[in-house]
């Protein structure tokens, strides 16, 4: 796919365009929260999935799967045609063995290649169809393609009239408990131990239909959708995993870890002091800085020596249902190092396991069921070699059998050594809350 075209067309809203495209398997889409670009993809020319039993290197297969690239519109959106997809949780067996179960037969990775795309520029109003191809001809009818899903019919959405109920909150508390004696007792500084949530949609209701009510309700800046054969992912994801750009002959690195969480307020006044309580709370800053200092040593694996800084921390961002804090760590890729390279060194993210990582997902293994796409990643690896992605939180997971959709969710808390578990349950509570809603069930 070397060569690269590009059509400017009226604005649609992405939401809109990918309600004609949401039932086709491998349809994808990054929703951004009406900020910078959302991408809506389908049609791939090849497909990538590596189920639990294949023995193959995932990322090794990733890298050759992506191939060499090609040309780039310097006037384009930053991702310009490429692959796409989703990297479960337990693709973490094979950066370490841990000897991690598997979720109703998820596959570790399961990607595809796009040759048609369509980006939207939500800062200036645009949208653009984006082909590739082997040839400037070739280019020109994928982004062509692209472009005629712009006129699809598209049934309206509908609630999805599903009942979420919780595993037994008590379990929870008592896991919360263990972890925090674990923790006291030196074994792990942290770890992100997380409840789940199960139900069934409506007769006749689709994973898109959640969907279209999160990003009408509570959109989020790293939303995405997935749809495979017979299953889906939906993401209402607030946090970046890790990030490269392309600056000249640099591939600048670029992650985001959330660490750190309190609820909106009833009222203006009531929510300025709980963002202001967030940003002093000593224990949120801790477990946000014990993450930071995580992802630097991930970095620090694939990054030119003395390249990794930190140039923000504890900032409060807010959401429609949280405040969270979050901070910045950025590096430049080493000589000879990719994305890929990238992917392997820092996956799974940090914010959801915990420190020291690779024990902390030990014990997060012996209390959790396996966790499949949740707290994994959603990434799209571009052919000038950049690469951004997702944290799967705020993420329902979908499959499908006789009776229609059965559906799946999960929030986790980072737990700490003076964590409180009623508390902690709560804060999955206030988490879960807007997908809940979406999903039709408020708390």
């Amino acid at each position: 796919m070397r060569h690269v075209a590009m059509i400017e067309a009226p604005w649609r809203a992405p939401v809109a365009v990918l309600a004609g495209l949401a039932d086709r398997p491998w349809s994808l889409a990054f929703l951004s929260a009406g900020a910078g670009w959302s991408y809506v993809l389908a049609e791939p020319d090849a497909v990538l999935a590596v189920p639990a039993d294949d023995p193959r290197d995932a990322f090794q297969a990733l890298a050759a799967f992506a191939g060499p690239g090609g040309e780039t519109l310097a006037d384009g959106p930053p991702f310009q045609g490429g692959v796409a997809g989703l990297l479960s949780y337990d693709l973490a067996d094979r950066v370490e063995p841990l000897g991690l179960g598997r979720l109703d037969g998820w596959p570790d990775m399961a990607c595809a290649r796009y040759r048609a795309l369509l980006a939207f520029d939500h800062d200036a109003g645009r949208m653009f169809a984006v082909g590739r191809g082997e040839t400037p001809a070739e280019a020109q009818v994928a982004a062509h393609r692209a472009l005629a899903w712009t006129g699809l019919p598209a049934p309206g959405p509908q609630p999805p009239a599903c009942r979420l109920e919780p595993d037994d909150p008590q379990a929870y508390e008592t896991a919360v408990a263990e972890v925090v004696g674990r923790i006291r007792s030196g074994e792990i500084f942290q770890a992100n131990i997380a409840r789940r949530w199960r139900g069934r949609l409506g007769p006749g209701a689709r994973p898109f239909d959640l969907m279209a009510g999160l990003a009408a309700a509570s959109p989020a800046p790293f939303a995405a959708y997935l749809r495979l054969p017979g299953r889906a992912v939906v993401s209402n994801s607030p946090e970046r995993f890790v990030q490269v750009t392309r600056r000249g002959d640099d591939l600048v690195v670029r992650t985001q870890p959330i660490k750190g969480t309190a609820p909106r307020g009833a009222t203006p006044t009531q929510d300025a002091d709980l963002a202001q309580a967030l940003s002093a709370s000593a224990k949120d800053r801790a477990e946000n800085l014990m993450i930071v200092d995580l992802m630097r040593n991930d970095l620090a694996r694939v990054c030119a020596p003395g390249s990794v800084e930190t140039p923000g921390l504890f900032k409060v961002a807010s959401f429609a249902n949280v405040h969270h804090l979050v901070s910045t760590v950025t590096g430049r890729l080493a000589a000879g190092r990719s994305a890929v390279d990238l992917l392997r060194a820092a996956f799974p993210p940090g914010s959801i396991t915990g420190a020291p990582k690779v024990q902390a997902m030990k014990v997060i293994a012996g209390l959790e069921a396996p966790r499949g796409p949740f707290f994994g990643a959603m990434f799209h690896l571009g052919a000038d070699g950049g690469l951004d992605s997702s944290v799967l939180i705020r993420t329902a997971a979908f499959v499908e059998d006789a009776c229609g959709w059965r559906v799946e969710a999960r929030a986790g808390a980072g737990i700490v050594a003076d964590s409180d578990p009623a508390a902690e349950r709560q804060e999955t509570e206030t988490k879960i809350a807007a997908l809940a809603q979406a999903l039709g069930r408020a708390f």
